[in-house]
């Protein structure tokens, strides 16, 4: 019986520790920034199995999308509602295209790389509008 208790006190305290390590990145949504005009500010994240992703409407007008063939398998496609600010914790492995529904011709996208980046190839296929093709080419550059 004691050998349980110390085998659930130790399994509690790793679940913890691992929870205690998640990190949460905050992505604000803007008119402007410091790569231009309309765009999520950070663009790129790495980020591990675990962490949160905290979009904050700081302008308004802007909402956030999964793009279509730039998520990971297994992760749930997503859409919010314009000024909303969203919570997203990432549990699938891989690349998480995001864009702006409104501002997406404009170039408002972004990419979180959760771990290693295993769907990279079915991501970097994915057509965009030309300003937001571009912003892409340079966010996959930063993919480890």
């Amino acid at each position: 019986m004691f050998v349980k208790m110390i085998a659930a006190a130790a399994t509690s305290v790793m679940l913890l520790a691992g929870a205690a390590s998640a990190e949460i990145f905050i992505v604000e949504m803007l008119d402007r920034g410091k790569d231009g005009l309309m765009v999520f500010e950070p663009a790129f994240i790495a980020a591990q199995p675990g962490d949160t992703i905290e979009f904050v409407s700081t302008t308004k007008g802007h909402n956030v999308v999964s793009i279509a063939g730039m998520l990971p398998e297994g992760a749930e496609p997503f859409r919010t509602k314009l000024n909303a600010d969203f919570s997203l914790t990432l549990k699938a492995e891989g690349l998480y295209g995001i864009k702006c529904a409104p501002h997406y011709v404009m170039g408002m996208v972004g990419l979180i790389q959760v771990g290693e980046a295993v769907n990279l190839q079915e991501s970097a296929a994915v057509g965009h509008p030309k300003k937001s093709a571009r912003r892409f080419e340079r966010m996959f550059e930063q993919v480890l």
